[in-house]
C-alpha cells in the first residue's frame, strides 16, 4: 500500500490498492472513504490538500487529491459509467478487472482492449453537479483560507501558466513524458474511442468527453467565449463538474460544499471529443444544434472547467475559516465557550465601531447589529421566522457614504454582494435564475445566492425614469425575497420555489420602496468632508485580531439555540394586555412579533440564549426610540416616511 505523501499526489493508487485486495467486492468502495477520512483526521492534512480556490490550475498535478470550496449552481442529469471493467492484452490474452470510480476515460495500456462483452463488467451511476466558487465571498475569507493553506505545489509540467487557458492536447509537446502521452492516446483510438463513460457500455447517450477551446467551438459557429454562469458579475476562479458517487440527494442547489476529491483533467478527453463533434455532424441540422450546445455546456474544456471525482463532500454551516467548519461538533465547544467568554467586550467594541462607521448614530448601530446576526431559524407554513430586513433611511444622496458602508459590511461579513438600484440595472440585470431548455442547464441570476449573504441595496442611485418589464419583475423578485425568504426560479412552464435566508440591508434617502421588517432613519452627528478619508482612517485603526473577533461574533451567533421560558412568554403576554388597556392604538399584533424578534436577537447578541426580563424591557425601549425618530421626521418631511 503506498504511503507519505502518494495520498496526496498519486490517490488512484491508493484505490487501486483496495480494488486489488478486494476485487469486486464492493467492501473497497467504503475502504477507501474510511482510509481518506482518517488521513484527514491527521495533524492539520487539510491544510496540505490544495485547493482549487487558492492555487491556480495549471500548477495542480493531474489525478492529484484536491479540495474545493463551491456553491451548486446546476445539478445535471445522472450519469451511467463503468463501475469494474476487464480488458484483454492482445498479445498474451491475459485478463485483468480495473475499476471506473474517480475516473473519466479507461485505463487502457498500448497493448490491451476493453472487453465490452465481459460479464463480470458493472455498470453504476454517478451524479453531476456544476459548482462555482461562493457568490460574494469576502476578499478577507480568501486570504485567510490562502494563509492557512501548506500544500506544496509547482507548476504541472503539462500544464504552463502562460497558456492555462489551452486545451491539453496543445500543451503535449510541454509534457517531460511524450511517450506516455502518445501511448495513453494510442489507446483510446484502438478501442475506436469507446473508453469514456456510456460508449464502454455501449449506450448512445455520452458520458463524459470534452470541447476543446478555439478553432471547435468556431467550427460549431459557437463564436461566443464559453460562460461560466457565475451568479455575480466580476467573480473569479474556476467552476468545476464534480463527479459524486455516494449520498447525492442529501445535497440540493444552492448549498455550500467543501469538496475532497479526484482531479480530473485528462487530455485524451479532448481527443474523445473530436469523435464525437465528427459524429454530431451526421445527425439532423436542427437536432445537431441542441446536441453541440448542451454538449458545450455540460463537456466545457477541462482546461476551463476542470473535474472533480468526490470522494468526500460536506455541506458548511458557513465559510468563515476564523471558526471550526462544524460549531455541533463536540471539539468546536471548547472554541465556542471559550470566545462566548468574552463576549461583552466584543460586543461593546463592536457597537462602538459601527457608530463611527455610521457617523455616530448609536441607535442605527445597535439594529444594525441586530440585522448582520439575524437569520431565519425556522418557516411557519409560508412564514419564514427570524428573517430581519433593515431599511436605513435618511442617507445623504449624490455622497459616497452608502458605498463606504458596504465596505464596511464587506470586512465584517464572509459573503456580500451590492446591488446599485438604478433604472437601467433593475431593467437590465438578471435576477432570476432560469432554464435553459436548449443547453439543458440553470442560467443563474443575481438572487442565486448561499444561505446567510449579506445583499446590501443601494436605493440612493434610484432616478426617475420607467422600470419595463424585466425591471417590473425584479423588483418583483427583491420583495418575494425580502417578503418570504424565497426566489421563484423561471422553468418556462413553471416557477419552482428556492427558500433562503438573506440578509437583506436597503440603503435609502426617504422610506424604501421594498418592504423591511424595521426602518432606522440615520441620525448623522458628523458630516466629515471627506467621507473615503474618515472611513479609511476608521478601518485602519481597527487591529487585526479586533477585527476578527468582530467577525467571529458576526458568525457564531446566527447559530445559537434560543428559547423563551413559560415564566418570561406569560410576562410579556401580560404586558402586551397592558399596553393594549392604556392605548389600544399603541401596539398591534404585528408590533408584538417586531419586538418580540427585536428581544431575540438583543439577547443573543449579548450571548444569552433566553429571553430575561432585563433584555425585553431593553428591546421595548430600543422600539420606542426607533419609532419616536421616525414619527419626527414625518413630522419634519410631512408624508415621506
Amino acid at each position: 500500500m503506498p504511503c507519505g505523501e502518494d495520498w496526496l499526489s498519486h490517490p488512484l493508487g491508493i484505490v487501486q490498492g483496495f480494488f486489488a485486495q478486494n476485487g469486486v467486492n464492493p467492501d473497497w468502495e467504503k475502504k477507501v472513504i474510511e482510509y481518506f477520512k482518517e488521513k484527514l483526521k491527521e495533524n492539520n492534512a487539510p491544510k496540505w490538500v490544495p485547493s482549487l480556490n487558492e492555487v491556480p490550475l495549471h500548477y495542480l498535478k493531474p489525478n492529484s487529491f484536491v479540495k474545493f470550496r463551491c456553491m451548486i449552481q446546476d445539478m445535471f442529469d445522472p450519469e451511467f459509467y463503468m463501475g469494474v471493467y476487464e480488458t484483454v492484452n492482445q498479445n498474451t490474452k491475459a485478463r485483468v478487472l480495473h475499476f471506473g470510480k474517480y475516473r473519466d476515460v479507461a485505463d487502457c495500456g498500448p497493448q490491451q482492449e476493453l472487453d465490452l462483452n465481459s460479464p463480470r463488467s458493472t455498470t453504476l451511476e454517478r451524479q453531476t453537479f456544476y459548482c462555482v466558487p461562493v457568490p460574494g465571498e469576502s476578499t478577507w475569507v480568501k486570504e485567510a483560507y490562502v494563509n492557512a493553506n501548506q500544500a506544496r505545489v509547482s507548476p504541472s509540467t503539462s500544464y504552463t501558466p502562460s497558456r492555462h487557458k489551452r486545451s491539453y492536447e496543445d500543451d503535449e509537446d510541454m509534457d517531460l513524458q511524450p511517450h506516455k502521452q502518445k501511448d495513453q492516446h494510442t489507446g483510446a483510438r484502438q478501442t475506436g474511442g469507446s473508453v469514456s463513460g456510456l460508449q464502454w457500455c455501449g449506450e448512445s447517450k455520452r458520458l463524459e468527453t470534452e470541447a476543446s477551446t478555439g478553432q471547435q467551438l468556431n467550427s460549431l459557429n459557437l463564436s461566443s467565449p464559453f460562460d461560466l454562469n457565475f451568479p455575480l458579475p466580476g467573480e473569479k476562479g474556476p467552476a468545476c463538474l464534480v463527479k459524486v458517487y455516494e449520498d447525492w440527494d442529501c445535497f440540493k442547489v444552492n448549498d455550500v460544499l467543501e469538496l475532497y476529491g479526484i482531479l480530473s483533467v485528462d487530455p485524451v478527453l479532448s481527443i474523445l471529443s473530436n469523435d464525437e463533434r465528427d459524429t454530431s455532424a451526421l445527425l439532423d441540422p436542427m437536432e445537431c444544434a441542441d446536441t453541440a450546445e448542451e454538449q458545450r455546456v455540460h463537456s466545457p474544456p477541462a482546461s476551463l472547467v476542470p473535474r472533480i471525482h468526490v470522494v468526500l463532500a460536506q455541506k458548511l454551516q458557513h465559510i468563515n475559516p476564523l471558526l471550526p467548519a462544524c460549531l455541533n461538533k463536540e471539539e468546536s465547544r471548547t472554541f465556542v465557550s471559550s470566545f462566548m467568554s468574552e463576549l461583552s467586550p466584543v460586543r461593546a467594541e463592536l457597537l462602538g465601531f459601527l457608530t463611527h462607521a455610521l457617523l455616530g448614530d448609536s441607535l442605527a448601530a445597535e439594529y444594525l447589529i441586530l440585522h448582520l446576526i439575524s437569520a431565519v431559524y425556522t418557516r411557519r407554513d409560508v412564514l419564514p421566522l427570524g428573517k430581519f430586513t433593515m431599511n436605513l433611511s435618511g442617507c445623504p444622496r449624490n455622497s459616497t457614504f452608502t458605498e463606504h458602508l458596504y465596505r464596511i459590511i464587506q470586512h465584517l461579513v464572509p459573503a456580500s454582494f451590492r446591488l446599485q438600484m438604478t433604472i437601467e440595472n433593475m431593467n437590465h440585470l438578471k435576477f432570476i435564475p432560469h432554464k435553459d431548455y436548449t443547453a439543458n442547464r440553470l442560467i443563474s441570476g443575481l438572487l442565486q445566492l448561499p444561505n446567510n449573504t449579506s445583499l446590501v441595496i443601494d436605493e440612493t442611485l434610484l432616478e426617475q425614469g420607467q422600470l419595463d418589464t424585466p425591471g417590473v419583475h425584479n423588483v418583483t423578485a427583491l420583495t418575494n425575497l425580502i417578503t418570504w425568504q424565497k426566489v421563484d426560479y423561471d422553468f418556462s412552464y413553471h416557477q419552482m420555489e428556492f427558500p433562503c435566508s438573506i440578509n437583506v440591508l436597503i440603503t435609502s434617502e426617504g422610506r424604501s420602496l421594498l418592504p423591511a421588517d424595521c426602518q432606522i432613519h440615520l441620525q448623522p452627528q458628523l458630516i466629515p468632508p471627506n467621507m473615503e478619508e474618515y472611513m479609511n482612517s476608521l478601518l485602519s485603526t481597527v487591529l487585526p485580531s479586533v477585527l476578527n473577533k468582530f467577525r467571529i461574533y458576526l458568525t457564531l451567533l446566527r447559530f445559537l439555540d434560543y428559547s423563551i421560558s413559560d415564566e418570561i412568554t406569560k410576562a410579556v403576554e401580560d404586558d402586551f394586555v397592558e399596553m393594549r388597556k392604556n392605548d389600544p392604538q399603541s401596539i398591534t399584533a404585528d408590533d408584538l412579533h417586531q419586538l418580540l424578534v427585536v428581544a431575540r436577537f438583543l439577547s443573543l447578541s449579548a450571548g444569552q440564549t433566553t429571553l430575561s426580563r432585563e433584555r425585553w424591557l431593553r428591546a421595548k425601549q430600543l422600539e420606542s426610540l426607533r419609532r419616536n425618530r421616525l414619527q419626527q421626521q414625518k413630522c419634519v418631511n410631512g408624508n415621506e416616511l
